[in-house]
């Protein structure tokens, strides 16, 4: 298992230490008091969530769509494939691509919760972006990378996310402020060392735009069987080609991205639809109930019916506590 993690804030002077040190300790105090209660809380700010967490959780799978992740308290590992991805209040986390991933809450309690926000962006934002600065140009031979990576979390991009979140004491700036400190905020990542990886996928015939057109094909029709030499010819490329450049992206093929696309689903059908294992698994696009059961407890570590009951238990006694 690969195990990536940013790199500490060793370069930073001084006086660059204290200034972020105190808009963190701000960045918090905002999100503590917005939140107030455990779980995820929508914004008046499009595509802005925070989320508040008083202690470690389980792994939580789902498709995780663009965006970018700041901590203000805490730590989390999210998990793409065998890879592990661990950032907290020093670091950012970019998912530039449609990724099914599992996160985990890892350091977190009722006196210092787990403090963080997601800002979900477009990909026509980051095209527009891009092409206004004419990164294309920069890198348009560069092979494809993860659609996910980590970085360091500096006061100039602090800045724009601590005015944004400050936004929401004022709901009348909101629609004229909201979009141009996004804009800020995209800016400073495209900026960033890893920041070709987010424009490559809005780079017009890019293998990151292909591969962003597979993931999206395979998300919409996950349920039938794949057939690899058909993707390939709907994005315009080499079976060969596909094959190198998904993995490039998603840490995995397109069978076990399709895979894990299924098992997610199941899990959501069966948990909130309140079905059975074998229609669950049929929905998905199994054929054979003893593959289901198999590869479900491989992905999940239980079978269906032990996994959900679990869960179901787990949300009983949240909402009791």
């Amino acid at each position: 298992m690969q195990t990536s993690t940013p790199h500490a804030l060793r370069s930073e002077r001084p006086v660059d230490q204290l200034q972020t040190t105190v808009m963190r300790a701000e960045l918090a105090a905002i999100i503590d008091r917005v939140t107030g209660s455990d779980g995820a809380h929508e914004t008046a700010i499009p595509r802005l969530t925070l989320a508040r967490v008083s202690q470690m959780q389980h792994p939580v799978h789902a498709m995780h769509e663009p965006a970018f992740c700041v901590l203000a308290q805490g730590s989390k590992r999210v998990l793409l494939a065998e890879e592990v991805y661990i950032y907290d209040s020093s670091q950012y986390l970019v998912v530039a691509q449609n990724l099914p991933v599992a996160g985990q809450v890892v350091d977190a309690s009722p006196e210092a919760p787990y403090l963080g926000l997601r800002l979900g962006f477009d990909v026509k934002d980051i095209a527009a972006l891009a092409l206004d600065l004419r990164l294309g140009e920069s890198f348009p031979t560069r092979a494809s990378q993860r659609g996910i990576f980590t970085g360091e979390l500096s006061p100039t991009l602090l800045d724009p996310v601590l005015r944004m979140l400050k936004l929401l004491d004022s709901p009348d700036d909101v629609p004229a402020l909201a979009p141009l400190i996004t804009r800020e905020i995209l800016y400073r990542l495209l900026r960033s060392p890893d920041g070709w990886r987010l424009a490559q996928m809005a780079v017009v015939d890019s293998h990151s735009q292909r591969i962003s057109q597979a993931i999206s094909m395979l998300s919409q029709r996950f349920q039938q069987p794949l057939r690899v030499e058909e993707l390939a010819d709907e994005v315009h490329m080499s079976v060969s080609s596909l094959h190198q450049h998904f993995k490039a992206v998603t840490a995995m093929s397109p069978l076990q991205f399709q895979k894990q696309l299924r098992l997610q689903e199941s899990r959501r059908i069966m948990i909130s639809e309140h079905v059975d294992a074998a229609t669950a698994g049929h929905r998905v696009g199994y054929e054979s109930q003893s593959q289901f059961n198999r590869e479900y407890s491989r992905f999940f570590g239980l079978p269906p019916a032990r996994d959900v009951k679990r869960l179901r238990e787990l949300q009983l006694g949240r909402k009791s506590a």
